[in-house]
């Protein structure tokens, strides 16, 4: 079953728990993205607000950290109610420790790729992982558009997920989802789409979730 994850960052922030409400019923998970001004060149929200939200949703929280040294934060957004938290592959870190520090503190363990990181750089750790983020843009900005080149990425990993016996591992992209490209990831093998414009620009954001897991 496909899931949906719509991001947070596309919601209009002045009221941020009517938008959460409106998708509630609809999806599995909440996108949550983290942006540190350093990684990427926006700087977004931190664990105050998943805390916030926190208390308003049973939502898994998806969390991604495009930050610089996320092993400063992730006891942080652990503790403020993240249910997955994703570093990114390209931070000057082991990702082995990162991964092991995320699931020290009970919480699922993702790893992102930028679209031109090689995949290779996270084979030996998918048994270690429950997720990877597959990035169909570049991050740091909402509303880009999908670069189909990363599928060839995508079914690469589905691929090494199986020789890999990696069964719990789930795959996420995000950047540039809508019904057509979602339709390509579909087809590719992933199994979460994170959508943030797609949804929250929608006037009927129950069709556009169902739609984004494939309704006719």
């Amino acid at each position: 079953m496909i899931k949906v994850s719509p991001s947070i960052l596309s919601c209009d922030f002045s009221k941020l728990s009517e938008e959460i409400k409106s998708v509630e019923p609809y999806c599995e998970m909440l996108h949550i993205d983290v942006m540190d001004g350093h990684f990427v060149p926006n700087i977004t929200f931190g664990t105050v607000v998943v805390r916030s939200i926190r208390k308003i949703t049973d939502l898994e929280f998806d969390v991604h950290l495009m930050i610089t040294n996320p092993e400063k934060y992730i006891e942080e957004f652990a503790k403020a109610g993240s249910d997955i938290i994703c570093v990114h592959a390209e931070v000057d870190h082991s990702i082995l420790k990162l991964i092991k520090l995320i699931k020290k503190y009970g919480k699922k363990a993702g790893v992102s790729l930028n679209p031109d990181t090689d995949l290779d750089l996270i084979l030996p750790y998918l048994r270690d992982l429950d997720m990877v983020m597959i990035m169909s843009v570049f991050p740091g900005f909402s509303g880009q558009n999908f670069m189909p080149k990363v599928l060839d990425k995508v079914k690469t990993l589905v691929k090494a997920r199986k020789i890999h016996k990696a069964k719990n591992l789930e795959i996420e992209i995000d950047g540039g989802i809508n019904k057509d490209t979602a339709k390509s990831a579909r087809d590719a093998g992933v199994d979460i789409l994170a959508a943030g414009s797609y949804i929250f620009k929608s006037k009927n954001r129950k069709k556009a979730i169902a739609m984004l897991k494939g309704a006719k």
